[in-house]
């Protein structure tokens, strides 16, 4: 785990303004909302069954909560769309609770049931581009029409499999798809060490390769401990609209750390590296 808790949300703008991105009038047979929301959430070996559960229970502990209500219930419509999807590998994608419509206070809870009776199942490998895919095939035809159409990414490690992320995320960025991210950089550093697949700075990857679309931002999530604070934040900004500018204090708006850009293959070079050496071992 990383050091103490400190108040580090990096809001990162990948936009200019916080303008509907290619919003359309909606047909008459789909309901306007202020946002169609994907919460695309990693379920990767990299995470053990504790911490996906601790993961699941913040994303539950957040729609139950008065801030997201109250962020939902003072949008204009007041009213949003959300489908909690969890992924991993290049064919590992699950509707775990499919497009809800979250009027009251009641649907809330009530997405935050529907999701607490279902339990994480870890998978194989880290495909964040096949994520972006899947999830943004999710918003045809699923009788909304948003404001803002967003996927909400949260993994603990870079793209190891499919096609290239930034390919990905630039696909849905031109069909006026936002993606925000939440970066977990959770993966065990005791004594300067990375368990395998991940990297020292994953916020940065979020930052170049993964994040895109006018406003979007990330939060980053350096301890298992801040991940609730995190989530509950982070929905608060995406469904009231009001993102990337928090209302809170505490959320200091700091930059990434400077530096050179982040290498967008690392993940898929690390993998083709693994093989190698597993390839060596069994001569």
């Amino acid at each position: 785990m990383r050091a103490r808790w400190t108040p580090t949300f990096a809001f990162l703008l990948a936009g200019c303004c916080l303008a509907a991105s290619g919003s359309e009038p909606a047909a008459a047979d789909e309901m306007e909302v202020d946002v169609e929301l994907v919460l695309a959430v990693d379920v990767s070996w990299s995470m053990d069954s504790g911490e996906q559960r601790l993961q699941r229970d913040g994303y539950v502990a957040a729609f139950r909560s008065p801030e997201v209500q109250q962020a939902i219930l003072e949008g204009g419509n007041q009213r949003v769309a959300v489908t909690y999807v969890e992924w991993a590998g290049t064919f590992s994608q699950s509707v775990v609770v499919p497009w809800t419509l979250i009027a009251s206070k009641a649907d809330a809870d009530g997405f935050a049931y529907r999701l607490a009776e279902e339990e994480p199942e870890r998978e194989r490998r880290t495909s964040i581009a096949a994520a972006i895919d899947f999830t943004a095939g999710l918003f045809d035809g699923n009788g909304f029409s948003g404001l803002r159409k967003v996927i909400d990414v949260s993994g603990d490690g870079p793209n190891n499999q499919g096609r290239g992320v930034t390919e990905a995320r630039d696909a849905a960025v031109k069909r006026g798809i936002t993606i925000n991210g939440l970066p977990l950089m959770t993966s065990g550093d005791s004594g300067g060490y990375l368990s395998w697949g991940s990297i020292p700075d994953l916020d940065k990857y979020y930052a170049d390769c993964v994040i895109g679309g006018p406003g979007a931002f990330m939060i980053p999530v350096n301890d298992w401990a801040q991940f609730p604070d995190a989530v509950r934040r982070k929905l608060v900004l995406e469904l009231a609209g009001l993102w990337p500018a928090p209302k809170a204090p505490e959320a200091a708006i700091i930059p990434v750390a400077s530096g050179p850009a982040p290498d967008c293959l690392i993940g898929e070079r690390q993998w083709q590296q693994r093989q190698g050496l597993w390839i060596d071992d069994t001569r």
